[in-house]
């Protein structure tokens, strides 16, 4: 499997530019397409419950997976166009929280972490 942020990333822009679709992807317009693909993958779960929706997943997997895929390449490219190195801007992220939501105090809950 490659996952690799930098590996993907570089085949997401290759494929945009083959197609001379930079031009078009300006950080404003790609943050609403993440916006509209975000939006798409929320509608498989209008109106279901918790259960329904862990159902939806199995029943609709590919066109979730899809959706999925449609949100993270956006983002991925986001990244590049913006100059913001995405796996390092998650580790950031990721310390971040541990800090705000200390697994001792955040266990099990829901609460945001000033409410902790």
């Amino acid at each position: 499997m490659n996952d690799s942020i930098s590996d993907l990333t570089r085949q997401i822009c290759a494929f945009r530019d083959a197609r001379d679709w930079k031009q078009f992807h300006s950080p404003k317009e790609l943050a609403v397409a993440i916006t509209a693909e975000a939006g798409e993958l929320l509608q498989h779960f209008v109106w279901q419950t918790d259960a329904q929706s862990v159902e939806r997943v199995v029943q609709r997997r590919e066109e979730i997976a899809s959706e999925m895929a449609d949100i993270a390449i956006l983002l991925m490219e986001f990244a590049d166009v913006a100059a913001i190195p995405l796996g390092d801007a998650v580790a950031a992220k990721l310390a971040r929280n541990e800090e705000r939501y200390p697994a001792e105090k955040a266990f099990g809950s829901n609460k945001k972490y000033n409410e902790l």
